[in-house]
């Protein structure tokens, strides 16, 4: 495992992380979930992702009991809050009385006294942004949270928190966009206003929802895969499973053979070739996937192959910094 400073921040994550949405059942399988994560931390991962409102809070759950025994000063634990975590009008969005009860719902479900990484996952158009850095502020004067982050939010958004963080001392140190070979939004502007601002990026779904693993070049939905899942899972990855994409997807293989690597190992890969990125988190169902996607760690791409992979996906590739990407949780 090879590991990157967040940003300009001093926490050094592996370049591999593991999060746990939609890979292991609602309620989730114990056994598995706790096998993966085992396989993770034998790869050399101590950066583990989960939120408040994933699986009812039965990610977090599952979690906690896959690490407990692990010293906690070597782990980085990445929650979020923003989707709906409970009944109640107030169990959604960025207020101060959502981040604050979710904060201490998800602590007591981790088994933790403090986050490593609180992520907004969303901006909240319905709350001012003064609320919710003050609200964080507090969070982190009392060592509940250590640093901040934001998850999907536009350039000019993230601009804005930048100032609010410097304002209220908030530890602001990572962005979580969506990014992959055929997702490439963030790059004109997200990733830009991040640098300027001292963010590094923690990528989500590298994979494509699995798309860029080839597991659909058939045309075929396998069992067991998302496609197949739970309705969210259905959502988020149909939409992505075009013919003519999936043929172009399929010529990725005869890339990945030539570099040595799976296909899902060249797509982790060409992640972390920019440099700000500093950690590709991706989900697992089997051990076997955590430990093969840890081996992208370290991986340099030639410009050959980046270029392959251009020309190959061609008018696929998506860059328009007006589009929106953005599964239910």
């Amino acid at each position: 495992m090879e590991y990157r400073r967040i940003g300009q921040s001093g926490l050094t994550v592996s370049e591999i992380s593991y999060g746990n949405w939609l890979t292991h059942g609602a309620p989730p399988d114990d056994e598995t979930s706790t096998a993966c994560v085992h396989a993770a931390l034998d790869a050399g991962v101590n950066l583990f992702a989960t939120a408040a409102a994933w699986g009812n809070g039965d990610a977090e759950r599952a979690l906690a009991k896959a690490l407990r025994g692990q010293r906690r000063d070597g782990l980085v634990l990445c929650g979020g809050v923003f989707w709906p975590d409970g009944p109640a009008r107030n169990d959604t969005g960025l207020s101060r009385k959502h981040l604050v009860t979710s904060l201490h719902a998800s602590l007591d479900r981790l088994e933790t006294d403090y986050l490593d990484i609180y992520q907004l996952q969303r901006f909240d158009y319905r709350t001012s942004l003064e609320e919710t850095f003050l609200a964080l502020s507090d969070l982190v004067r009392q060592g509940k949270i250590l640093y901040a982050g934001t998850a999907e939010w536009t350039a000019e958004q993230i601009m804005r928190a930048g100032a609010l963080a410097a304002e209220y001392r908030v530890p602001l140190i990572a962005n979580q966009p969506h990014y992959s070979m055929l997702w490439r939004v963030a790059e004109a502007q997200v990733i830009p206003a991040s640098e300027r601002l001292g963010m590094g990026q923690l990528v989500s779904l590298p994979l494509a929802q699995g798309i860029l693993t080839g597991k659909y070049s058939d045309g075929a939905l396998p069992a067991g895969s998302r496609a197949c899942g739970s309705e969210a899972a259905r959502q988020a990855i149909r939409p992505l499973l075009d013919p003519g994409l999936v043929d172009r997807v399929g010529l990725l293989r005869g890339v990945a053979d030539h570099a040595g690597l799976t296909m899902a190992q060249l797509a982790i890969a060409w992640t972390l070739q920019h440099q700000e990125v500093a950690s590709a988190t991706t989900g697992a169902s089997a051990p076997w996937q955590v430990t093969e996607n840890a081996k992208a760690a370290g991986v340099t791409l030639t410009m050959e192959t980046r270029t392959q992979i251009d020309e190959l996906l061609g008018q696929y590739v998506q860059t328009d910094p007006r589009l929106t990407f953005a599964p239910l949780p």
